[in-house]
């Protein structure tokens, strides 16, 4: 829900140049074809994957990049893997405000899920990493994640595992020795097919009935409120970056320990200061706690404060009940996601 005036017109038409808007294919009321042909205009359904030209599908690489992804001996001690701060099992967050890495060592930052991950326009929370590939490089040699000491160390103990040595050479059949780079390739592979269509998706193309009246009232008070332009696209969020704290200090809401400024600290540039990638909504009512620090617990105390610091507006315990009505509806998966075809 964070929003600016100005980007949110920017944003809504870029969205309409870009967007055919899916007909209604059911009967409806006018005012039901209305709510969907706005909803449409920023929110799309989720694509089968997020590969791309520069990145296409290869079964081989996705099944060991999965293999990778729940991968313990990548880790200094042999405890911690991808799944152990975004556990798959548990819609890819693990429910603590910062994740434990090696050594009980605390993250800096909550762990967003990865799922939809891969369909951000960038990662991390400020950014500073352009893909799922790039993301993966980080945690491997972080001493509060995974702590290896080097990427040859890394290379090193796969090259003694049989199993590794076999699927390597099913996704590199060209390549006669495991590489670093093939690693993040590897798990990026398998984190680009981490989609997970829900009801959400099948009223984005055109089954308006699957909505109850409480959820497309939540859809309307979003839309009306200026919370989707800012969340918006396939993932309801990550396409663009924000400001936290529009209209007031958001720490005076959030109770936050410490002043995380953002992607200042990576650009240097004043005008970053507490600007961070806009979240994503999708499966937001299971991945708690909430925010860059992890410091709301109650998904509507963090619907409340995005009223106040980013919208400038004082929601009704009828707006937040509807909101998260809505909001759950991307949580109800239509199809379960297990990384392969």
């Amino acid at each position: 829900m964070k929003y600016s005036i100005i980007v949110v017109l920017l944003v809504g038409l870029s969205c309409q140049q870009e967007k055919t808007v899916l007909e209604p294919k059911t009967q409806v009321s006018n005012a039901d074809k209305v709510l969907h042909e706005m909803a449409t205009t920023y929110l799309f359904p989720l694509p089968e994957n997020a590969m791309d030209e520069a990145h296409p599908y290869r079964a081989a690489l996705v099944n060991l990049g999965k293999e990778l992804y729940y991968e313990k001996v990548i880790s200094k001690d042999k405890s911690v893997s991808c799944n152990t701060c975004h556990p798959l099992e548990s819609y890819g967050v693990n429910d603590t405000p910062l994740s434990k890495g090696v050594g009980g060592h605390l993250g800096d930052r909550n762990s967003p899920t990865t799922y939809n991950a891969a369909l951000h326009l960038a990662q991390f929370w400020d950014g500073r990493a352009k893909d799922v590939e790039a993301q993966v490089e980080g945690p491997l040699l972080n001493p509060k994640e995974m702590a290896m000491s080097s990427k040859a160390e890394v290379v090193h103990r796969l090259q003694q595992m049989p199993k590794y040595l076999a699927l390597f050479a099913q996704a590199y059949p060209h390549e006669k020795t495991i590489k670093y780079p093939q690693i993040a390739q590897a798990i990026g592979a398998f984190e680009r097919t981490l989609m997970t269509p829900s009801r959400l998706d099948e009223y984005l193309e055109g089954h308006l009935d699957v909505l109850s009246e409480k959820e497309k009232q939540g859809l309307k008070k979003m839309l009306d409120f200026g919370c989707i332009p800012c969340h918006s696209g396939a993932a309801m969020g990550g396409a663009l970056y924000q400001k936290f704290g529009l209209f007031d200090n958001y720490q005076r809401f959030t109770k936050s320990n410490k002043h995380d400024v953002g992607k200042l600290a990576i650009t240097q540039e004043e005008s970053d200061r507490d600007v961070f990638k806009v979240p994503s909504l999708r499966n937001i009512t299971k991945t708690a706690p909430y925010f860059h620090d992890g410091s709301v617990k109650k998904l509507e105390d963090a619907v409340r404060i995005m009223g106040n610091v980013q919208l400038g507006r004082a929601l009704t315990e009828q707006d937040v009940e509807d909101i998260i009505a809505f909001l759950a509806v991307s949580a109800d998966w239509t199809k379960k996601t297990d990384g392969t075809k």
